[in-house]
């Protein structure tokens, strides 16, 4: 007996232990032990009780890894169309199918005959009264439910009887073609109908990451067992003894038609399950079993070599799945919930591709949807090209595999493009593809550089319908992500430019023509524009004088277009993009002087006014900062503003200007400066010097004289900064805590180095200590140290 079978065997008597052992059995061994042929009726009903108390058990684990799988009884297929009542189901176990088989039984005339004899065929019995225990060529089929039928194959190797299962897979491969053929009849002659009404879901239960694993027990059934490395085995399976005189003793294998072979069949059964269209099951783990079935098995085609015969096998399941309507995961009839067919199409296309290129791209082009990210459209809606119906509409599937099947997704459409090179119609069928069946930005992205490279290979001249797809994809990643979060989205604008820049001149002219359907203004200012007309896009691209000045101009004017639009964050990119055209930058300083009452912040028209400053313009920098001083407002105690610096730069600008500029901003500062200790720094620097003594504008004499602080404009200032320390002084007393005591008596010194700079001063300053001793007399300590430094 094989030791896995020894094992559960033991298991039996370890109850205890049982679902510690769980996890690591798949209970499809279990099935195994249940479906022995050789079990006795006391030995099954013993199992049985067994089971069904393992089953009770509240820890039990789920058949799908959580507690949602309610599928129907897997020895019942599935009727067509069968949705079945899902709240009324009992859950199931990870022993459920293996209680279910225990109703199971191997007394079946047929399939005694099925495998006990390599010559069974159709003149061998004579009870097929309706013909369907025996396809056209007369070889016998098993009409059980796949994974059933799978099962008891998986019984007989595991119990020594590999023979036996060969020709059970067999019959089942057999049954399997069959049904196929008969499906693609149904559908053609109604195709009509189900075009127009829909259909429901014709396999709840799929074949590819079912817990019994048929397809990959028959693959593995028919390239191991049928290899012959077990055909000397003397084991005999006799089952009841009833039918073998029914049976030819002759020793001819005749197990497959002529031109067959096992691995042929193999591959066949493989493509069969992987382009059977079935719904994405419920809950994380079997949903991942379904992933991870399917890429084993592509792993197993793919350590086979094709020769002719099986080039011809894939020919003809390509057009079976092209053709099946809603029996195939390709069809043209695909429903909303059904699991995506990108992995297995990407191998069908890159084995068809060197064979027939124009089946190839058939399949991968169908194989690109993505129902569950389209929207439910109406079962008679014939205008789209492929029908999506939703099993249950309205209703967003929980699909926790979703980020994976979207990365197979883009994986088949860059093997599509690689494939592509070169051909301008294939390009443009897959372009399309992409754009209506991908939705992930992140995704077309990938898609978009993946093309860029292949198109810009080092060895070879640039492939410009590659890099045109490239582009197009650039530009739908742009339209999607403009309204939508994405931290990747700069870097994306710096692509797409570089590869309009690739492209020619005339792509970087049309995406600054539509920009506003695919940058923001502040992308469209600070990347788009400015990489434009920077000298290494010039060089790169071999302009002369004409064709340099044409595209500055589409520059300057999507500059003032975006300054217009977003004043507050384009405004200084216009400005810098359009020095070299006075019209222009007269044009965007008018906008910011429009956009400064309003909608611009101190902060934005103090940095545009330094950089007016800068580029030699004193006069606008000085009327864009009295602009940005009537929104500022520093209160008393903000003394480490970062407004500060600016204030300090905007009235030393005034001052260098000239003492009509600086009693023009003297009021202003006054109004939106509170804090003492600045209003006194602007004081101390307005009395060093004359104004006007840095720069005369306009021909204008400076007399040469400090201005005086006893009249204005100095006068209100000097007042305000004395008031600003008088109101600062009492709001620091209302809370001063004792370890603030020093840093108080520093400010009041401060404060008295201000007020000696009237002419009453000293007599101000006493004064005003003289009521902060009266009005805090209370705080003694302080009010002493006050009179220690102060008198």
């Amino acid at each position: 007996m094989p030791p896995q079978i020894m094992f559960l065997y033991l298991v039996f008597f370890l109850p205890a232990f049982v679902f510690f052992f769980t996890p690591v059995l798949s209970w499809a061994l279990w099935m195994c032990i249940v479906l022995n042929p050789h079990c006795k009726a006391e030995q099954k009903c013993s199992w049985l009780r067994q089971l069904r108390r393992w089953n009770s058990v509240d820890v039990c684990p789920w058949e799908d890894g959580n507690h949602g799988n309610d599928l129907p009884n897997l020895t019942h297929s599935l009727p067509q169309g069968a949705h079945g009542n899902q709240e009324s189901r009992p859950h199931r176990t990870v022993f459920t199918r293996a209680i279910e088989a225990c109703d199971l039984h191997w007394q079946d005339r047929h399939l005694q005959h099925i495998i006990a004899s390599d010559l069974y065929a159709n003149y061998c019995y004579h009870d097929n009264q309706d013909g369907s225990l025996f396809d056209a060529r007369g070889w016998p089929m098993w009409h059980e439910h796949v994974p059933t039928a799978c099962a008891r194959v998986d019984a007989l190797r595991s119990h020594g009887y590999p023979r036996e299962a060969l020709r059970l897979a067999i019959a089942v491969v057999n049954t399997l073609r069959r049904q196929q053929q008969r499906q693609l009849e149904h559908f053609r002659r109604h195709k009509k109908e189900l075009l127009h009404k829909g259909t429901s879901i014709t396999n709840m239960e799929g074949w590819v990451g079912h817990p019994l694993d048929p397809i990959g027990t028959l693959f593995s059934t028919l390239t191991e067992t049928g290899r012959g490395t077990e055909e000397g085995a003397n084991t005999c399976l006799d089952l009841s003894g009833t039918y073998s005189s029914l049976l030819s003793p002759l020793p001819v294998q005749r197990l497959l038609g002529e031109g067959e072979s096992y691995v042929a069949l193999a591959v066949e059964t493989a493509l069969i399950g992987l382009g059977q269209q079935r719904v994405m099951p419920d809950g994380l783990y079997a949903q991942e079993k379904v992933c991870r079935n399917e890429e084993q098995l592509l792993a197993k085609l793919q350590e086979v070599e094709l020769d002719d015969t099986l080039v011809k096998i894939f020919r003809k399941q390509a057009v079976f799945l092209l053709e099946s309507g809603p029996y195939s995961g390709l069809g043209e009839l695909v429903y909303r919930e059904s699991v995506p067919m990108h992995t297995f199409a990407r191998y069908l296309f890159t084995s068809l591709l060197p064979h027939d290129a124009e089946l190839a791209y058939k399949i991968a082009l169908r194989a690109m949807r993505l129902p569950v990210l389209e929207s439910t459209a109406s079962p008679g809606d014939l205008s789209r090209p492929h029908h999506l119906v939703s099993v249950v509409p309205n209703r967003y599937p929980r699909w926790f595999t979703l980020s994976h099947i979207e990365s197979q997704q883009c994986e088949l459409a860059s093997t599509m493009l690689t494939a592509a090179k070169g051909d301008s119609r294939k390009l443009e069928t897959v372009l399309e593809s992409i754009q209506k069946n991908i939705h992930s930005s992140s995704h077309i992205f990938k898609l978009a550089q993946d093309a860029f490279k292949i198109a810009t290979l080092m060895d070879s001249l640039p492939d410009i319908t590659l890099l045109k797809v490239s582009l197009e994809l650039g530009l739908q990643v742009m339209r999607i992500t403009l309204s939508t979060l994405n931290w990747r989205r700069r870097e994306m604008v710096r692509w797409l430019v570089t590869c309009a820049t690739e492209v020619g001149v005339y792509a970087l002219d049309s995406i600054m023509q539509s920009w506003f359907t695919l940058f923001t203004p502040t992308e469209a200012t600070s990347i788009v524009a400015t990489t434009v007309m920077s000298n290494t896009t010039i060089v790169r691209l071999h302009l002369d004088c004409h064709q340099q000045e044409n595209l500055a101009s589409s520059a300057r004017t999507l500059a003032l277009q975006c300054a217009m639009k977003d004043p507050q964050n384009c405004a200084l990119s216009a400005l810098t993009l359009c020095e070299k055209d006075h019209i222009a930058f007269e044009t965007a300083y008018q906008i910011v002087l429009d956009a400064a009452a309003t909608g611009m912040s101190y902060t934005q028209l103090f940095t545009i006014a330094r950089y007016m400053e800068h580029r030699g313009y004193p006069m606008r920098a000085y009327k864009l900062a009295t602009l940005a001083m009537t929104h500022l407002n520093l209160s008393y105690n903000q003394d480490t503003h970062p407004a500060i610096n600016d204030v300090l730069w905007a009235c030393a600008l005034s001052h260098s200007l000239g003492k009509n500029e600086l009693a023009a901003v003297i009021p202003l500062v006054v109004k939106s400066v509170k804090c003492a200790t600045v209003l006194s720094d602007i004081l101390r620097r307005c009395t060093l010097t004359t104004p006007g003594m840095v720069s005369a504008l306009n021909s204008r004499r400076n007399s040469g004289k400090l201005m005086s602080l006893d009249k204005a404009p100095l006068r209100q200032l000097l007042d305000a900064t004395i008031g600003a320390y008088i109101n600062t002084t009492h709001s620091r007393l209302t809370h001063i805590s004792p370890r603030h005591y020093s840093e108080f008596i520093e400010f009041l010194g401060k404060a008295r180095e201000t007020f000696l700079m009237a002419h009453d001063g000293h007599i101000q300053f006493t004064q005003f200590i003289d009521n902060l001793k009266q009005i805090y007399k209370g705080k003694k300590k302080l009010m002493m140290l006050v009179r220690e430094r102060f008198g």
